[in-house]
């Protein structure tokens, strides 16, 4: 079993320690995210292309993302990271305080690698000080913080200002390119409605109209595609491959493989 220890503020920081291998899993990121790898491993994934960080490394997290994670601690060590949550209110503040606006920008990339500097490494060393003697129980001092952070992330990417700032909501974008890319989360539709520029409505109505089929049957259809490409082709398990596709556990995977293709899954291998 997974232990863990995470430590939430309010504002935004997060120290997460866990002591074994966590599980593959996934996550919708509702809000940009700075990092600091402080020991073990992680490797996210955006559908497209693996992300890895080891220990020392920083990175930036865009908002409004389906990411798969696999979080692997050192030998005989802990997994341990810190977090800044960058909030929409958070950053609408800062924009007013300091006259920060956003231009226009085409930029989608998810994940940022940030490249280490003293000043970045002081300042998240600062926090786990802070952290430790119990300083981040004081909202003034985490808001001081997570400006302090936004600063130093505008000063390494000034890029980042037309990400930070742009308070949008998603645009309704490409319903096929964007469903073929990511099948495999296991996310509500009102999630994956959103996340085309959509009401569930209209999400409906328009996948009804690019897969002629509904969004359900669809999902399930295509999951079960590639797990049989996957189990035949690839030699992968059942156990392997059913998280990854969005199942929520072994037996639904194998119960719907079942009822796909008329056999079990396990028997594929036999």
């Amino acid at each position: 079993m997974e232990l863990q220890e995470v430590k939430p503020y309010k504002a935004g920081i997060v120290y997460a320690c866990y002591h074994s291998r966590s599980r593959d899993g996934e996550h919708f990121v509702p809000e940009h995210v700075f990092s600091y790898q402080v020991d073990g491993s992680l490797t996210l994934h955006d559908g497209i292309k693996d992300y890895p960080s080891s220990k020392g490394a920083f990175r930036f997290i865009r908002r409004n993302q389906l990411l798969k994670f696999v979080k692997q601690p050192p030998e005989h060590g802990d997994f341990k990271s810190l977090s800044i949550y960058l909030d929409q209110q958070t950053l609408q503040d800062f924009s007013l305080l300091y006259n920060i606006h956003a231009s226009p920008s085409l930029q989608k990339q998810t994940v940022f690698n940030i490249n280490k500097t003293p000043i970045l490494e002081n300042y998240m060393q600062s926090l786990l000080a802070y952290d430790g003697a119990g300083y981040l129980k004081d909202p003034a001092m985490v808001k001081l913080k997570i400006h302090e952070g936004i600063l130093l992330l505008l000063q390494v990417n000034p890029a980042f200002k037309d990400i930070l700032f742009d308070f949008s909501e998603p645009h309704k974008i490409d319903l096929e390119a964007f469903m073929n890319r990511n099948y495999h989360f296991n996310v509500n539709l009102e999630r994956f409605a959103y996340l085309t520029g959509r009401s569930l409505a209209t999400f409906k109505r328009d996948f009804e109209k690019v897969f002629s089929t509904s969004p359900r049957k669809w999902l399930q259809q295509k999951r079960l595609q590639q797990a049989y490409y996957l189990l035949t082709e690839k030699g992968k398990t059942s156990s392997d491959i059913y998280l990854d596709l969005g199942f929520e556990d072994l037996t639904h995977f194998s119960h719907a493989f079942k009822k796909e293709y008329g056999y079990s899954p396990k028997n594929i291998h036999r």
